[in-house]
């Protein structure tokens, strides 16, 4: 089963929304909460995403790396810039689904297009 989401001006958390309820297999009729479905989504026109300036500049993404001063911070202007449109909406995607076994097989299924 293969769901298309396009991009063109809407929102990042409504598109990683719709892609992550997507990817639980929520959508489908045969959803089953222990087992990952054979569910692809794919979003389209990625790039066309509507980003205010202030929502760039003012997100940061930390991480802890586990040593003593290991806390790293990135913007999500320069996230965009070093990595591209596609990391920012497979991190907000995978920040909706639950963290368990199934994320990463379900994080497999997930197709960004620019």
């Amino acid at each position: 089963m293969v769901h298309t989401i396009d991009a063109t001006d809407r929102t990042l958390g409504r598109v990683a929304s719709e892609a992550a309820h997507a990817l639980l297999g929520k959508r489908s009729a045969h959803f089953v909460k222990n087992q990952a479905l054979p569910v692809q989504v794919i979003i389209e026109n990625a790039s066309k995403l509507h980003l205010p300036k202030k929502r760039q500049e003012g997100k940061v993404y930390t991480h802890y790396t586990g040593y003593p001063g290991g806390l790293r911070e990135v913007r999500m202007d320069a996230l965009i810039a070093k990595k591209g449109i596609e990391e920012v909406v497979r991190k907000t995607v995978d920040g909706m689904i639950p963290r368990n076994k199934l994320r990463a097989p379900r994080m497999k299924n997930l197709t960004i297009k620019v």
